[in-house]
């Protein structure tokens, strides 16, 4: 009978004897002697794809066969400073501005400390004053400087205007470094004005300096006032200061100028000094000549706070830089249409008071 296997379980077969151990040796050797193919190698120039096959049939991209050099390169190529040696020149200078600013930075700051005092006081008055005051004592000095009913009306209709539009206090903060601006612009350019008029070598000197102040662009006023003071609200009054005190310059020596020489010889017939004949003669006659260049000192001042607020200068300028950077529209728009108004209401008011006094001069000399 024989056994049944259990499920499971598969018996093994093993040949025991020496013709099993004969018939594993002989598979051994077999093995062993059977040679072994050598392993591939991948093909050194493989068959490329279609694209690659198109793109390495096209013919290769050579360069350009270098020019040959001739006797007239120097027509086609600027000589310039060894770059080695203008970068050292680069270095020694920033080097030096910086040592500057930092052995003198404190000194420098305490001596602009009254200055940005003075700021602050004028920026405060405009701001902190009740708005009604402020519109009243503006109007009241645009009928005093003009004595017409229209020029007040159009100054109280720009301020409502202004205020309307949500832009009172930044208009109110650029109107005082404006008006401060314009100070201290004429407080410089009228002496200097006067200084070109009386001595030659001054006026050649001034002359060549404030053609350069004249064609420099904006923008390179802010390089040496933020390397010495930095960045806030003195140096950006600082800049605007340079940047608008050229007219009132030139205007000053060029009204004294244009005074008669009739009126001057009857002067000096009765027996005026050089002094009395500036005071009395000449600087009266040349008004309105100064008036007109206190009106290009102020649009001049209004056009570089916009500037000016790159470096920390508050005001309507920052709004407009604000309005750029963020893509702000409406922003720019209104801040543009508040600067717009103000320059309208210094331009009327200053040419208005410059056109009187003219009449009246006619009328006296009449």
């Amino acid at each position: 009978m024989a056994k049944t296997v259990p499920s499971g379980s598969w018996p093994t077969c093993r040949k025991s004897g020496p013709s099993g151990s004969r018939l594993t040796s002989q598979r051994r050797s077999r093995r062993r002697s059977k040679p072994r193919l050598p392993a591939r190698r991948p093909r050194s120039n493989p068959k490329p794809s279609p694209p690659a096959a198109a793109s390495a049939a096209l013919p290769r991209h050579r360069s350009p066969p270098a020019r040959r050099r001739t006797t007239l390169d120097w027509l086609f190529t600027f000589p310039q400073i060894d770059p080695a040696h203008l970068l050292s020149v680069k270095r020694f200078i920033d080097g030096s501005l910086k040592a500057l600013t930092r052995s003198y930075g404190t000194a420098i700051e305490d001596f602009f400390y009254p200055l940005q005092r003075v700021l602050i006081f004028f920026e405060k008055m405009m701001t902190g004053a009740p708005w009604l005051v402020v519109i009243a004592v503006m109007a009241g000095f645009a009928w005093l400087a003009s004595r017409r009913w229209q020029v007040a009306v159009g100054v109280i209709v720009t301020l409502a205007m202004i205020g309307l539009l949500g832009l009172w206090k930044d208009a109110m903060t650029t109107i005082s470094l404006v008006f401060t601006a314009t100070i201290f612009s004429i407080a410089i350019g009228i002496p200097l004005g006067i200084a070109m008029n009386r001595y030659s070598r001054v006026g050649k000197a001034m002359q060549a300096i404030l053609d350069v102040m004249q064609t420099m662009p904006p923008f390179v006023y802010l390089i040496p006032v933020v390397m010495l003071l930095g960045i806030g609200r003195v140096p950006g009054f600082i800049a605007v200061v340079i940047y608008s005190v050229p007219p009132i310059i030139r205007l000053t020596d060029l009204g004294i100028r244009l005074v008669d020489k009739e009126v001057l010889e009857a002067a000096d017939a009765f027996g005026c000094s050089s002094s009395q004949k500036l005071w009395k003669v000449q600087m009266p006659l040349a008004i309105p000549t100064i008036m007109a260049g206190i009106n290009q000192t102020i649009m001049m001042a209004l056009g570089m706070v916009v500037i000016a607020s790159m470096i920390g200068v508050q005001g309507l300028g920052l709004n407009v830089l604000q309005a750029i950077a963020n893509q702000y529209f409406t922003q720019g728009i209104f801040s543009g249409f508040a600067i717009v108004g103000i320059a309208i209401i210094f331009d009327r008011t200053s040419q208005a008071y410059g056109n009187r006094l003219q009449k009246h001069r006619g009328a006296s000399h009449d």
